[in-house]
């Protein structure tokens, strides 16, 4: 049992849907978003999803891109999302962290090697959206045996046939994309994606988390009624780049989450 699958047991527990939230690692800059980050749990965030800036963000719309832009500029590294993950376990040792992103910088770094210190930094899932299932043996196979849940992508144009081959070695959740395009390209519609989340279940009895094209609340609580939870970035890391202060950042969070959580 990983502190993903905690989480969501006891969600369950609660009768709650998830509230997963995204914010790019060191932007605008590393002590702002150590801030931001420390404060999401209290804003009712129960998953961190928390990007590794890199120089080609492909499945990253204009808002995200250019977060990492800002983190890239402002030296950011792994080396630092790495240290922003164990400054952030120092005050929460119970809250799960999923690191997104692209596998180049992990590749660069040595899969050995980074697992190791994802692991003692206390990350607890990844999404890496450039490897598809053949290249499980890379990444993912190393990750689950190391303890770290490696969770999946399915979209709009994952069908039947694809789709087995998308969950044989997904944990922890899938994430489900609920549009066809890149993130903050348009809005998430619950009457589109209830089947699809539907069709995802019958396959499988990981829970089935919604992104891309949630932004108000209202959205959260349509999208989470339909699936067990919804993501939500782009928005979020709109203020961020807007240079909104943390404690207003906050509590647009709250807000979301709250629209989550009443679904």
């Amino acid at each position: 049992m990983t502190r993903i699958d905690d989480t969501f047991a006891r969600l369950k527990a609660e009768g709650k849907k998830a509230f997963v939230a995204y914010i790019m690692g060191g932007d605008p800059d590393q002590a702002t978003s150590l801030a931001v980050m420390k404060g999401l749990p209290g804003a009712g965030v129960d998953i961190i999803e928390l990007g590794m800036p890199f120089t080609d963000p492909m499945a990253d719309g204009p808002t995200i891109q250019a977060a990492g832009q800002r983190a890239l500029e402002g030296g950011m590294t792994l080396d630092k999302v790495l240290a922003m993950v164990r400054a952030f376990r120092e005050g929460d040792k119970t809250t799960p962290i999923v690191l997104m992103g692209y596998y180049n910088p992990i590749y660069s770094r040595g899969v050995a090697r980074f697992l190791h210190e994802a692991v003692a930094a206390g990350i607890d899932g990844l999404i890496v959206v450039d490897l598809p299932p053949e290249e499980d043996d890379e990444l993912c196979i190393p990750a689950q045996k190391a303890g770290i849940n490696f969770i999946r992508l399915a979209t709009p144009t994952t069908d039947d046939k694809r789709l087995p081959k998308v969950l044989q070695n997904t944990s922890g959740f899938v994430y489900y994309v609920s549009i066809t395009g890149i993130t903050g390209a348009a809005a998430a519609q619950a009457a589109d994606v209830a089947p699809e989340v539907a069709r995802i279940k019958r396959s499988t009895d990981l829970p089935v988390i919604v992104g891309f094209g949630i932004t108000t609340p209202e959205a959260a609580k349509a999208i989470a009624s339909v699936a067990d939870g919804c993501v939500v970035g782009s928005a979020i890391v709109k203020d961020i780049g807007a240079g909104v202060p943390v404690p207003e950042v906050l509590a647009r969070v709250k807000a979301l989450s709250d629209g989550a959580h009443s679904a």
